[in-house]
């Protein structure tokens, strides 16, 4: 028998023993968009199988669950042992689920994400769990010839409006006559909007939610002299008929800037392209106003992280960093408006590259963003900011509605025992 004969012979026998060709490990990954926006389902199908193909070792599924049922699934799936290797969580989530052991930290260098904006990067406990595809970013909408009419200084980035300015310029358009109300705050959406949407005032104020430099109280952060200060402001808004209140129909919400009905409006990046398409050059997208501390806007989206029940650990990190290529953050960009999470990302996008329509949302999440309290107690301490603004801007007394919503979070915090900060 030949040399070549005999080595086939070996390699036919080495392949006899070892059998079959190994399958690849199956990663199960939950995900919170079921009937939510189809661009944003297909480009992570679209990642899903261009990650199963790329390798053979690993091959993810994905199960969608619709938003408004998606946390309840993942606490009843860590209660009964059952979570799945990859999951998504809403940013200021996930300091909860980390506490909670839902999850664990991500075996992947953190230098992998230096580029990556601030907000889409989740910590907690000095780790990081949990890295965003987006972020998300608010502006002020408004008109040029709007404000150009009625005298009102554009802001910018290194100028934006005082206090004094804003509301000045809310009266000044009252007062015109023109608009059903000089601001739309959104109000309708009394959900994650509220703490995402208004904190940042209360913390341009030099209020907060919680005292960020322990995290074990809100005393002095949420009833303080600053807070107080932005409370009697909040209330007057609806008092003085600048903004319509907790009653607002969704509708007009969604239809009344451009129809319109509103001079300015406190909205999101991934609502910029209708009024853009309708007013073209005019539309301006501004910065959020200086309230005595700084402008600040919300900051942090949905994020990937790891289960703490993963037996996987190391192939769902492998497809986390695969996930977070330029190609993809620009793909969902492209797919859904959101801000690609690196600065290389929003060159390959049409929108946030520079001189895109919306580059200007890339600037305010860059210079502006503050990441909600970064606390397991945020979940509770959310819903009662969420109330207390609604109840104050019902007209309720402001210092004992925010007495009572501190007195509420620092008792959950305690009873809690700190939430381990």
């Amino acid at each position: 028998m030949g040399r070549f004969a005999k080595l086939t012979g070996v390699l036919a026998l080495t392949t006899a023993l070892a059998g079959p060709a190994l399958a690849a490990t199956e990663l199960s990954m939950w995900y919170h968009g079921a009937g939510g926006d189809s661009a944003e389902r297909d480009t992570f199908a679209r990642i899903i199988k261009e990650f199963n193909e790329s390798q053979s070792n690993w091959e993810v599924k994905l199960q969608a669950f619709p938003q408004i049922a998606y946390n309840d699934a993942i606490t009843a799936a860590a209660v009964a042992g059952k979570l799945p290797d990859i999951i998504d969580v809403d940013g200021p989530i996930m300091p909860n689920w980390a506490w909670s052991k839902y999850m664990q930290p991500l075996p992947i260098p953190e230098e992998k994400f230096a580029k990556f904006l601030p907000g889409t990067l989740g910590h907690w406990d000095g780790k990081l769990y949990s890295v965003g595809l987006w972020d998300a970013a608010v502006a002020m909408y408004a008109r040029k010839s709007v404000l150009e009419e009625n005298g009102i200084r554009i802001p910018t980035l290194d100028k934006p409006w005082t206090l004094e300015e804003f509301d000045a310029a809310l009266v000044k358009l009252k007062d015109s006559g023109k608009f059903d109300y000089p601001l739309d705050l959104a109000m309708n959406d009394k959900g994650e909007w509220y703490p995402y949407a208004f904190s940042p005032f209360l913390q341009s104020f030099g209020g907060d939610i919680v005292d960020r430099s322990t995290y074990k109280t809100a005393e002095g952060a949420l009833n303080g002299e600053a807070a107080v200060k932005f409370g009697n402001w909040w209330q007057s808004l609806f008092e003085r008929k600048l903004a319509p209140g907790t009653s607002q129909d969704t509708g007009d919400h969604d239809t009344g800037f451009l129809e319109g009905k509103y001079a300015l409006q406190w909205n999101g990046n991934w609502a910029a392209l209708k009024p853009l398409d309708k007013f073209g050059d005019d539309m301006l997208f501004l910065p959020a106003p200086d309230f005595g501390h700084g402008p600040k806007i919300g900051a942090a989206s949905w994020q990937l992280g790891i289960s703490a029940a993963s037996k996987h650990a190391d192939g769902a990190a492998k497809f986390i960093e695969f996930a977070t290529q330029d190609k993809y953050l620009a793909a969902f960009s492209n797919a859904i408006g959101l801000i690609p999470a690196t600065a290389e990302a929003a060159q390959m996008t049409e929108n946030y590259k520079d001189g895109g329509k919306l580059a200007v949302f890339y600037d305010l999440s860059a210079k502006q963003a503050l990441v909600r309290p970064v606390t397991p107690g945020y979940v509770f301490a959310a819903k009662e900011f969420r109330k207390a603004l609604s109840d104050i801007a019902d007209g309720a007394d402001v210092q004992d509605t925010l007495d009572a919503a501190a007195d509420a979070i620092t008792a959950d915090i305690e009873k809690n025992s700190g939430y381990g900060h």
